[in-house]
């Protein structure tokens, strides 16, 4: 069976690797380096990260996206022949939601692809809550979900979530015909 393939992009620090390690059954494939400029974190993300976990019988491959701008030719590389996005934010870092709303704009302007907003870091105050960034982003309250990359049950729900956007839009697609 052809694998399904899921890309998890966001700014720097939102918990793309994370989430994908905490998700995936399989060793993941990292290509995390020492960060050689200040973004927060001591290592990045310069090319993806890859994992895959099974699904009913059905291989799922995750790929995560780096965050900052100079590897952003990753996105549109990483994002062709994609099912969905997960879009992850940090619910503490406000100022970075301009730029993720770049990359979500970015990616789903090349490849029209069903998405998700997660926002990290809901166990943290002050956060903003998935419905606040719902509306920073102008998407249904039901694209936005909270999230603990670290919890494998927490981000499964974002999955599920996804692929439940997925069977919609692909329902409404066979309908148009």
């Amino acid at each position: 069976m052809k694998p399904l393939k899921l890309v998890i992009a966001g700014p720097v620090a939102a918990g793309k690797t994370t989430f994908v390690r905490t998700l995936s059954e399989t060793a993941v494939v990292d290509t995390d380096e020492v960060a050689t400029e200040a973004i927060g974190k001591s290592s990045t993300t310069v090319a993806m990260d890859f994992g895959t976990l099974d699904l009913d019988g059905v291989p799922l491959q995750l790929f995560g996206t780096p965050g900052q701008d100079r590897f952003d030719f990753m996105w549109e590389i990483l994002s062709e022949g994609a099912l969905g996005m997960v879009l992850l934010v940090h619910g503490q870092r406000p100022a970075d939601f301009p730029r993720a709303r770049d990359i979500l704009e970015f990616i789903t302007s090349r490849i029209p692809v069903p998405f998700v907003i997660g926002v990290t870091h809901q166990d943290l105050e002050p956060v903003w809550r998935p419905d606040e960034v719902a509306d920073f982003f102008g998407v249904e309250h039901h694209q936005a979900v909270g999230l603990n990359a670290t919890r494998a049950d927490s981000a499964a729900a974002v999955l599920i979530r996804l692929l439940a956007l997925i069977e919609e839009q692909e329902g409404a697609n066979a309908q148009a015909f």
